[in-house]
């Protein structure tokens, strides 16, 4: 099979980061991918999707919800040594709302080349470290405005239909992925897709199973 998979390989593979900025795995997993975007091989590109914990609502989180997400932190925190604000519950209103967090990512994204992943940065230091509500629209323009993005536009953006089709196509991406749990990572490679991680998991793990660079045999017909 590793054979096999090295012969469907392209020069240029893609390795899709399937995240939520709202998934408290996803925050345990920071350091792993600092660790993985730094020693990921050139003919490896990486991509985030996002994957959209939950739809948008108004209604307050139910306490059984609360409860659930509340034991998450816990388990997140003791696994990975990730710091938490668990002030958090006191200051905020939580709903379980994802979708306006992840739109948020995706309108930096279509006002500047790059601002995907520091908004996503920015949005679980919001959530995790500061006690701010990334469900709420004014956390996510606050974010907006302080990595330097207008916040007008920013705002416009975020209510855009394009955002909201950009989410849907992530959505529908990571169902075509198959992916069930975050973070995930998946590549894709030629004719070629293979999960390398579905849920919490270690960098070192995923650079091991990463396909070499093809050689020229390889790439020929």
């Amino acid at each position: 099979m590793d054979k096999l998979w090295r012969l469907g390989a392209t020069k240029m593979a893609k390795l899709y980061y399937i995240a939520d900025p709202m998934c408290s795995w996803c925050w345990g997993f920071v350091p792993e991918l600092e660790q993985l975007r730094a020693e990921l091989p050139a003919h490896i590109q990486l991509i985030l999707v996002l994957g959209g914990l939950a739809a948008d609502t108004v209604e307050p989180m139910p306490e059984e919800t609360r409860r659930y997400v509340q034991s998450a932190w816990s388990a997140v925190a003791e696994r990975t040594g990730a710091r938490f604000n668990w002030e958090f519950w006191e200051r905020c209103e939580p709903r379980r709302s994802t979708w306006p967090a992840c739109r948020a990512v995706l309108a930096a994204r279509a006002l500047q080349e790059g601002a995907a992943e520091p908004m996503f940065a920015a949005l679980q230091r919001a959530y995790y470290l500061e006690a701010r509500n990334p469900s709420e629209e004014q956390t996510l323009l606050e974010c907006a405005g302080e990595l330097g993005l207008e916040r007008e536009a920013f705002g416009q953006q975020l209510g855009s239909a394009a955002v909201a089709e950009a989410l849907a196509r992530d959505l529908a991406l990571a169902r075509s992925l198959g992916v069930r749990s975050m973070p995930s990572l998946v590549l894709r490679s030629g004719g070629w897709t293979r999960t390398l991680l579905q849920g919490y998991g270690s960098a070192k793990a995923v650079l091991a199973a990463l396909p070499p660079p093809p050689t020229s045999a390889e790439e020929s017909p």
